[in-house]
Protein backbone atom coordinates (compact mmCIF):
# COMPACT_ATOMS: atom_id res chain seq x y z
CA UNK A 1 0.00 0.00 0.00
CA UNK A 2 1.54 3.30 -1.12
CA UNK A 3 0.42 6.78 -0.24
CA UNK A 4 0.82 9.71 -2.62
CA UNK A 5 3.58 12.18 -1.76
CA UNK A 6 2.66 15.14 0.40
CA UNK A 7 2.78 18.29 -1.70
CA UNK A 8 1.78 21.89 -1.09
CA UNK A 9 -1.32 23.39 -2.69
CA UNK A 10 -0.73 24.08 -6.39
CA UNK A 11 0.24 27.57 -7.50
CA UNK A 12 -1.39 26.92 -10.87
CA UNK A 13 -4.03 24.31 -11.89
CA UNK A 14 -5.07 24.09 -15.53
CA UNK A 15 -7.54 21.71 -17.14
CA UNK A 16 -6.80 20.78 -20.76
CA UNK A 17 -9.22 19.91 -23.51
CA UNK A 18 -8.60 16.35 -24.71
CA UNK A 19 -8.20 17.53 -28.30
CA UNK A 20 -5.12 19.58 -27.25
CA UNK A 21 -2.62 16.90 -26.18
CA UNK A 22 0.84 17.74 -24.86
CA UNK A 23 2.54 14.47 -25.81
CA UNK A 24 3.36 15.24 -29.47
CA UNK A 25 4.89 18.62 -28.56
CA UNK A 26 6.95 17.17 -25.69
CA UNK A 27 8.29 14.40 -27.98
CA UNK A 28 9.67 17.05 -30.35
CA UNK A 29 11.03 19.33 -27.62
CA UNK A 30 12.77 16.38 -25.92
CA UNK A 31 15.07 16.05 -28.96
CA UNK A 32 16.27 19.65 -28.49
CA UNK A 33 16.87 19.76 -24.74
CA UNK A 34 16.88 17.36 -21.78
CA UNK A 35 14.88 19.95 -19.78
CA UNK A 36 11.65 21.77 -20.53
CA UNK A 37 10.54 24.96 -18.81
CA UNK A 38 6.81 24.99 -18.14
CA UNK A 39 5.33 28.46 -17.52
CA UNK A 40 1.73 28.43 -16.31
CA UNK A 41 -0.78 31.09 -15.35
CA UNK A 42 -4.21 30.96 -13.76
CA UNK A 43 -5.28 33.17 -16.67
CA UNK A 44 -5.56 29.88 -18.60
CA UNK A 45 -2.17 30.02 -20.33
CA UNK A 46 0.71 27.56 -20.51
CA UNK A 47 4.04 27.94 -22.32
CA UNK A 48 6.46 25.07 -22.98
CA UNK A 49 9.98 26.40 -23.52
CA UNK A 50 13.32 24.81 -24.45
CA UNK A 51 16.62 26.56 -24.97
CA UNK A 52 20.11 25.59 -26.00
CA UNK A 53 23.09 27.35 -27.59
CA UNK A 54 21.56 27.23 -31.08
CA UNK A 55 17.84 27.74 -30.58
CA UNK A 56 15.04 28.88 -28.27
CA UNK A 57 11.56 27.41 -28.90
CA UNK A 58 8.26 28.20 -27.17
CA UNK A 59 4.91 26.52 -27.63
CA UNK A 60 1.86 28.41 -26.38
CA UNK A 61 -1.40 26.97 -25.06
CA UNK A 62 -4.24 29.36 -24.23
CA UNK A 63 -7.89 29.13 -23.33
CA UNK A 64 -7.17 26.42 -20.74
CA UNK A 65 -9.59 26.09 -17.85
CA UNK A 66 -8.20 27.37 -14.52
CA UNK A 67 -9.23 25.09 -11.66
CA UNK A 68 -9.90 27.11 -8.52
CA UNK A 69 -10.28 25.56 -5.10
CA UNK A 70 -11.16 27.45 -1.90
CA UNK A 71 -7.54 28.27 -1.02
CA UNK A 72 -6.72 29.48 -4.56
CA UNK A 73 -9.89 31.59 -4.63
CA UNK A 74 -8.82 33.43 -1.46
CA UNK A 75 -5.33 34.04 -2.90
CA UNK A 76 -6.70 35.36 -6.19
CA UNK A 77 -8.83 37.97 -4.46
CA UNK A 78 -5.78 39.48 -2.76
CA UNK A 79 -3.19 39.60 -5.57
CA UNK A 80 -2.54 39.48 -9.31
CA UNK A 81 -2.98 36.34 -11.43
CA UNK A 82 -0.94 33.46 -9.95
CA UNK A 83 1.92 32.22 -12.17
CA UNK A 84 4.41 29.41 -11.87
CA UNK A 85 7.54 28.30 -13.75
CA UNK A 86 8.93 24.78 -13.49
CA UNK A 87 12.02 23.11 -14.96
CA UNK A 88 11.14 19.49 -15.75
CA UNK A 89 13.12 16.57 -17.13
CA UNK A 90 11.70 16.10 -20.64
CA UNK A 91 11.87 12.27 -20.49
CA UNK A 92 9.98 12.13 -17.19
CA UNK A 93 7.33 14.52 -18.47
CA UNK A 94 6.93 12.48 -21.65
CA UNK A 95 6.61 9.26 -19.62
CA UNK A 96 3.70 10.81 -17.66
CA UNK A 97 1.87 11.51 -20.95
CA UNK A 98 2.00 8.02 -22.52
CA UNK A 99 -1.75 7.66 -21.93
CA UNK A 100 -2.25 10.27 -24.70
CA UNK A 101 -1.77 7.64 -27.38
CA UNK A 102 -4.41 6.77 -29.98
CA UNK A 103 -5.51 3.66 -28.09
CA UNK A 104 -6.53 5.71 -25.00
CA UNK A 105 -9.05 7.78 -26.96
CA UNK A 106 -12.38 7.55 -25.19
CA UNK A 107 -10.92 6.10 -21.99
CA UNK A 108 -10.01 9.51 -20.52
CA UNK A 109 -12.59 12.19 -19.68
CA UNK A 110 -10.21 15.04 -18.70
CA UNK A 111 -6.75 15.91 -17.43
CA UNK A 112 -5.41 18.62 -15.17
CA UNK A 113 -1.85 19.90 -14.85
CA UNK A 114 -0.98 21.20 -11.38
CA UNK A 115 2.19 23.22 -10.80
CA UNK A 116 3.86 23.72 -7.43
CA UNK A 117 6.85 26.05 -7.77
CA UNK A 118 10.25 24.38 -7.12
CA UNK A 119 8.51 21.28 -5.77
CA UNK A 120 6.41 19.20 -8.15
CA UNK A 121 4.38 18.97 -11.33
CA UNK A 122 1.27 16.82 -11.04
CA UNK A 123 -0.69 15.42 -13.99
CA UNK A 124 -4.13 14.22 -12.87
CA UNK A 125 -5.97 12.08 -15.44
CA UNK A 126 -9.68 11.34 -14.90
CA UNK A 127 -10.73 8.09 -16.57
CA UNK A 128 -13.94 7.59 -18.53
CA UNK A 129 -16.45 6.75 -17.15
CA UNK A 130 -15.46 8.96 -14.21
CA UNK A 131 -16.51 6.40 -11.59
CA UNK A 132 -13.76 4.15 -12.99
CA UNK A 133 -11.17 6.29 -11.19
CA UNK A 134 -8.15 8.38 -12.00
CA UNK A 135 -4.38 8.23 -12.47
CA UNK A 136 -2.08 10.81 -10.89
CA UNK A 137 1.52 11.33 -12.00
CA UNK A 138 3.95 13.15 -9.69
CA UNK A 139 6.85 14.60 -11.67
CA UNK A 140 9.83 16.01 -9.74
CA UNK A 141 11.18 19.38 -10.86
CA UNK A 142 14.60 21.03 -10.80
CA UNK A 143 15.10 23.96 -8.48
CA UNK A 144 15.00 27.33 -10.27
CA UNK A 145 16.30 30.49 -8.65
CA UNK A 146 14.40 33.69 -9.40
CA UNK A 147 17.34 34.83 -11.59
CA UNK A 148 16.87 31.76 -13.85
CA UNK A 149 13.15 32.47 -14.35
CA UNK A 150 13.74 35.62 -16.39
CA UNK A 151 12.93 34.94 -20.07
Amino acid sequence: HHLPPLVNAPDVQLEFQLERPLKAVIERLKCISPHIYVDGSMAGELVLRVENDAVSIRTFYDKLIPRIDDQSEQMQQSQETPRCTLKVDSKKLLASLQWQSAMSRGSVSSYIVCMIENEMMVVHVVLNPEDLGFITYYIPVHYISHDDMVD
